[in-house]
């Protein structure tokens, strides 16, 4: 068993703590721990495991390592790197195609969503045992959650007329059905025949690959040229493998339901219960948290005055609300949400507007990742910006230079070796170096702690598009 775990979407209706840039799975739990981290745990925990596929895009690599790094694993790990979305058909193509080449076309691959819950892990190995048996007698297994309430957010699965199901474990599908209407979804819920679909997959890695061929060779074709022109390098216990822009540019895109699930007469369900939620809006994301009398609900700092079927998330700050009732509030340094509960499908258009007007609120926080560490913009304004930039030990950022402001760095704590035009300098706590526009820099943590700095901007543009890179640890130049 390989698990496959496909880290893509960008989770819209999460915002503003989900953004492009620190998309749905890397959203932290109560228990500290991302959605990432729980699927990469949940598949690990299963006997069988030989290797982890992660795939994802390409500029979340780094912050997908550091996360793998803090479970500190000992499994193989292998990457496939997207420059863009192409949905989950050319996605599980590809890993099929990556685990064919190093494990052989009889290895299965149990293919997990990176940004989904599971609270049953004990039901969750039960039915992947199941999965793996029928996915070795060569079909297509997908997971059927059974469901529990009449939901129109779920596309559905239905088992095919004449199966038994009070003895069986696994089944024929008949169909797959896009997400229904109220009064479709109150009879799929009453036939007893219909099950949620998870979006989890269990195949013989030559199965996959064979029914691919047959009901998309167009789209197959597409991912072939490109997996064989990927850039491919090694590390401590790790495989990297980036697609190249141009020639993935050209893969077609589509999901593996209308690609293929919905086209092959090899496809098996494994009904199962198992706590799932695939967490699509903040009302799911509120049912994860226990209520008072009340029905009010709080993840970080609040207080409630006569408040009923409240959910609020605040952790950087107090939020305070009196007299409101079926209200979400989700507070993040930048940006605010209010919402009603039921209106929580509908975030995704305040994205989309966001999106349209060129700003980055729906791409970025104030606190951006990078392959060296993070860095915070405390505080902007016409001509200046002050950041809070910290250093991972042993890394650097890239030889530059910036063409329309200039920079002071200010040393907050540990020790930074600095570039600086043709000077090489070593900062302590509390020294500076002064960075004119033009010049070419670079900082680096030589340490063993977290390098600190202020870095405070000024120009007349101030842009992160403006840099020019000469040199790069992390292949972006």
């Amino acid at each position: 068993m390989h698990i496959v775990i496909i880290a893509g979407g960008s989770g819209s209706r999460l915002w503003p703590v989900s953004r492009e840039a620190n998309p749905k799975p890397f959203i932290k739990m109560n228990d500290g721990l991302s959605l990432l981290q729980k699927t990469f745990l949940r598949g690990i925990s299963i006997d069988s495991v030989e290797s982890v596929i992660t795939v994802a895009n390409t500029e979340l690599f780094f912050r997908i390592e550091d996360e793998y790094r803090e479970l500190s694993p000992t499994i193989p790990l292998h990457y496939l790197l997207e420059p863009c979305g192409r949905n989950t058909a050319p996605a599980i193509y590809s890993a099929a195609l990556e685990l064919q080449l190093r494990y052989g076309s009889d290895a299965l691959m149990l293919v997990l969503p990176a940004d989904h819950l599971v609270k049953n892990q004990d039901a969750f190995i039960k039915a992947v045992n199941i999965a793996s048996e029928v996915a070795n007698e060569g079909r297509l297994v997908t997971f059927g959650i059974q469901p529990t309430c009449e939901e129109t957010g779920f596309g559905y699965i239905e088992i095919a007329e004449g199966c038994d199901t009070s003895g069986r474990h696994a089944f024929n599908v008949e169909r797959f059905v896009e997400k229904p209407n109220h009064s479709l979804a109150k009879q799929y819920f009453s036939s007893g025949r219909y099950l949620w679909n998870s979006g989890m997959f269990c195949f013989r890695v030559g199965t996959l690959l064979e029914e691919m061929s047959t009901h998309s060779p167009s789209l197959a074709e597409s991912v072939d040229s490109a997996f064989e022109f990927c850039h491919r390098s090694e590390g401590r216990g790790s495989t990297l493998a980036r697609f190249d822009p141009e020639i993935f540019a050209r893969v077609e895109e589509d999901s593996i339901d209308y690609a293929l699930m919905e086209k092959s007469s090899r496809i098996s369900v494994v009904p199962c219960s198992l706590g799932w939620s695939d967490i699509g809006c903040w009302q799911a994301m509120s049912k994860l948290v226990e209520s008072d009398s009340n029905g009010n609900r709080v993840v970080g700092i609040a207080e409630l005055e006569d408040c009923s079927n409240i959910y609020i998330q605040s952790s950087y700050r107090l939020t305070a609300a009196v007299g409101v009732e079926d209200l979400m509030i989700i507070d993040t340094p930048d940006a605010l949400l209010v919402a009603n509960q039921d209106s929580s499908q509908k975030v995704k258009q305040i994205v989309k507007r966001l999106k349209d007007s060129g700003g980055e609120l729906h791409h970025q926080h104030v606190t951006a990742h990078r392959p060296w560490g993070t860095y915070t913009v405390l505080e902007e304004g016409e001509g200046f910006k002050m950041k809070r930039i910290e250093v991972k030990p042993g890394a650097s950022l890239s030889l530059q230079m910036h063409h329309h402001r200039s920079e002071h760095w200010i040393v907050v704590k540990g020790t930074a070796k600095v570039i600086n035009g043709d000077k090489d300098i070593l900062l302590r706590t509390n020294e500076s170096t002064y960075i004119p526009a033009g010049h070419r820099h670079r900082l680096e943590n030589p340490g063993i702690i977290p390098l600190i700095m202020i870095e405070v901007q000024s120009g007349e543009y101030l842009g992160e598009d403006d840099i020019v890179r000469f040199e790069d640890s992390y292949g972006r130049c």
